[in-house]
């Protein structure tokens, strides 16, 4: 079950004990008084006397650890989950991996597979096995997949210095390497909705090579939330394939390279509400044509992502290092249907944007005296994004009403670039056994073709270690967030002028960097071994505040900031584990407020604008109140398990005065594995049934700041699993 920050046995030979789950703790202490000792490898001494093939492994296992020494989240708030929690998550290793963080203290569920880290949007740093992945195009497909996992961490709160830019969360993924690679599996998954997903695993360890490789194709009729209440939505039909790809290559006891690639392709459906009115006539529609009908609709949008990173990393006795250069490359594509887009809004728009980044990470930490730990690095890349539009408007008169039937065709080609630098420089200082302060400076600078902006961070966190269950953390952080680089340029807008899709206003004030200051505090309580609880509470005061919405049918989100902005909140997470059996329940409260919308206004109502100028508003993705809790058993051959999500209810309705419904999902699951097959290790057969009350609920009404479209929560499906494992 998803115990929040479970502590994980490592496969080192020096560190044999497992320790109990905890549920968030700092790394600080950690690693001040539960750091394992170093194996035999580690100083590079002679490893003969191992069993045949150990000495890869404990190699292997050795330097797993110490990559977490380079940039451990010392002073944050870390939540983890492990691959057993992963397995009694509803679909198991097919879930997708933002079903796996909703199992997390303050994360709040949106539309189209985003969630929301403490009241924020967006601002998640994704790192797998502690190097950076370049932020991706704002889009609903998840190119991340469970079955990589060995292990995940959330952190959170007041990071240290070497995390910078997205800062709402760094999602640690660490994937499976040594002894975790020998599994080969093949699978298939599939039922309600028509789903049906075949993937496979393939890894291993020979000499000094590790790999791991996966493939899956996922095809269902789900794709994206249904926009109406009715049990299928009509045209959502998706495919998705995905590839990843481990190797890793020990140069020595102290160093090795690894490969990291990854690529997904998704064609998404856009679902359609029936029954839309006629509001434009076209002179390209005939008058009897009967098939122009809103349930006919056949808009689409496809979305792609590559990249790769080339890792080296060296440890010794008192240093430890990672350099890595990576390239990653983005593309959304969204499909018009010209005819019947014109007849319902006036607009036909087809859409192609997409990024390229290409940076250079550079980590390290240097055990400098007895009590101190010194760690440095840097960070730069560069984004090129390109937007290019055909675009069919009617011409308007001064009142904004049809002067033609005639429609015009626009076309504007336009990009951006970007470049995001960092550098820091931190001390982790061991004041005594039990008490360790954390501080560090950190210096980021933007640069685009419409902003330019830096800033000098300080961090401080002091972690206490009261009793030997008893933890307590504090810290403080400023933080420094550059916005995606999608400007829409007042050239772009200017030809829009006269038309359909001509804005309210022409303001558009480039998006600026968010400023913020971020206190956190908290305590770890270990009531038992088997039982923890902690409560974590937190602050941020924000200079131009940002945001995403989605302005049209294209589920391509850009950026806006407001001039100033607070969040505020608490988070309270139980754990228990004995055994076979396990237990959690978490529960989270946030606060947000922002005032005067400072940049793309040309995107929002001259009212709204007006409006949240005048009154500090809540921010559209506040999930005010949030729970998840579960209980699972699993043996060698069984696992069964209870899921439950609770969600308040996200902003709604003009400058989000409103809110929506408040819901609650129970999921079950059960698998059993047969150990005795003909062929490969074992066979497992899975069942889970997903809103098991078949419970109808909207995540969004189509209203609120940023917010254009509607959905609906996924009804009560049945879905059935086949492992082979070989």
């Amino acid at each position: 079950m998803p115990d929040p920050h479970s502590s994980r046995a490592t496969t080192s030979p020096s560190a044999s004990t497992k320790s109990p789950p905890a549920i968030a703790s700092s790394n600080a202490q950690k690693r001040a008084d539960s750091a394992p000792p170093r194996s035999p490898a580690a100083g590079g001494q002679a490893t003969a006397q191992l069993p045949p093939g150990r000495e890869d492994i404990t190699v292997t296992a050795h330097l797993d650890q110490v990559r977490g020494r380079i940039a451990p989240g010392l002073g944050a708030v870390s939540y983890g989950i492990d691959q057993r929690q992963i397995q009694v998550t509803p679909g198991g290793e097919n879930a997708a991996f933002s079903q796996i963080l909703l199992r997390l203290p303050g994360v709040v569920m949106d539309s189209y597979g985003e969630v929301h880290v403490r009241g924020e949007h967006g601002g998640l740093t994704y790192r797998v096995n502690g190097v950076l992945l370049p932020e991706g195009l704002n889009g609903f497909g998840q190119e991340l997949d469970s079955r990589i996992i060995q292990s995940v961490d959330l952190l959170t709160g007041t990071l240290p210095a070497q995390f910078g830019f997205r800062t709402s969360g760094v999602v640690d993924v660490k994937t499976k390497t040594g002894d975790t690679l020998k599994n080969n599996q093949v699978s298939l998954y599939g039922g309600s909705y028509n789903t049906f997903i075949p993937s496979l695993q393939l890894g291993g360890s020979k000499d000094r090579w590790d790999y791991f490789v996966t493939a899956s194709y996922n095809r269902n009729d789900i794709g994206i939330e249904n926009p109406t209440n009715a049990f299928r939505a009509t045209h959502d039909f998706t495919q998705q394939e995905k590839g990843f790809g481990y190797l890793a290559y020990q140069l020595d006891d102290e160093s090795r390279v690894s490969l990291l690639t990854s690529a997904s392709y998704s064609d998404f459906q856009l679902p359609n509400t029936t029954g839309l009115p006629i509001l434009y006539q076209s002179s390209t529609i005939a008058p009897d044509d009967q098939g122009i009908q809103s349930r006919l609709l056949r808009n689409g949008q496809t979305e792609q992502n590559y990249y790769a990173v080339l890792s080296y990393q060296r440890s010794t006795d008192k240093m430890n290092l990672q350099v890595s250069p990576y390239f990653r490359y983005g593309r959304i594509g969204y499909r018009n249907d010209p005819n019947r887009d014109l007849a319902f809004s006036g607009i036909s728009q087809h859409e192609v944007n997409d990024f390229t980044t290409g940076g250079l990470q550079f980590d390290t930490s240097y055990d400098i005296a007895p009590h101190h730990v010194l760690r440095f690095g840097l960070l730069g890349q560069y984004t090129s994004e390109r937007l290019d539009t055909n675009t069919l408007a009617f011409p308007i008169d001064e009142a904004g009403e049809q002067s033609s039937i005639d429609p015009r065709r626009i076309i504007d080609n336009s990009g951006n670039w970007a470049v995001e630098a960092g550098a820091y420089i931190q001390d982790e200082f061991h004041i005594t056994p039990k008490l360790t302060f954390n501080y560090g400076l950190r210096y980021d600078r933007f640069a685009s073709s419409f902003h330019n902006e830096g800033q000098l961070s300080p961090r401080a966190n002091m972690v206490w270690k009261a009793s030997k269950t008893t933890t307590v953390h504090f810290g403080y952080s400023r933080f420094f967030a550059p916005p995606s680089p999608q400007y829409i340029s007042d050239a772009t807008l200017a030809k829009f002028a006269g038309t359909t899709n001509e804005p309210q206003t022409m303001q558009n004030t480039p998006t600026r960097v968010e400023k913020s200051h971020y206190v956190d505090v908290g305590i770890l309580q270990h009531v038992t071994r088997d039982y923890q609880i902690t409560i974590d509470a937190y602050g941020k005061w924000a200079h131009d505040q940002g945001d995403l919405g989605q302005f049209g049918r294209a589920v391509i989100l850009a950026p806006f900031s407001y001039r100033r902005g607070r969040v505020y909140g608490a988070e309270i997470g139980n754990s228990w584990r004995h055994g076979g059996w396990s237990v959690y329940g978490n529960f989270s409260f946030v606060k947000t407020w922002a005032k005067d919308i400072n940049s793309a206004q040309y995107q929002f109502e001259v009212a709204e604008l007006d409006y949240v100028r005048r009154h500090g508003i809540q921010l559209d993705h506040q999930g005010e109140f949030t729970s998840s809790a579960g209980v699972s058993y699993a043996n060698k051959h069984d696992m069964a398990y209870l899921d439950f999500l609770y969600g308040y209810g996200l902003r709604s309705g003009f400058a989000n005065l409103e809110k929506q419904p408040s819901y609650a999902v129970f999921n079950i699951g059960y698998a059993h594995t047969f150990t005795k097959v003909p062929v490969g290790h074992s066979l497992k057969l899975r069942a889970d049934v997903v809103n098991l009350f078949d419970h109808r609920y909207q995540i969004r009404d189509g209203s609120g700041v940023g917010v254009t479209q509607a959905q609906y929560g996924q009804r009560r499906g049945t879905f059935f699993s086949v492992v082979s494992s070989f």
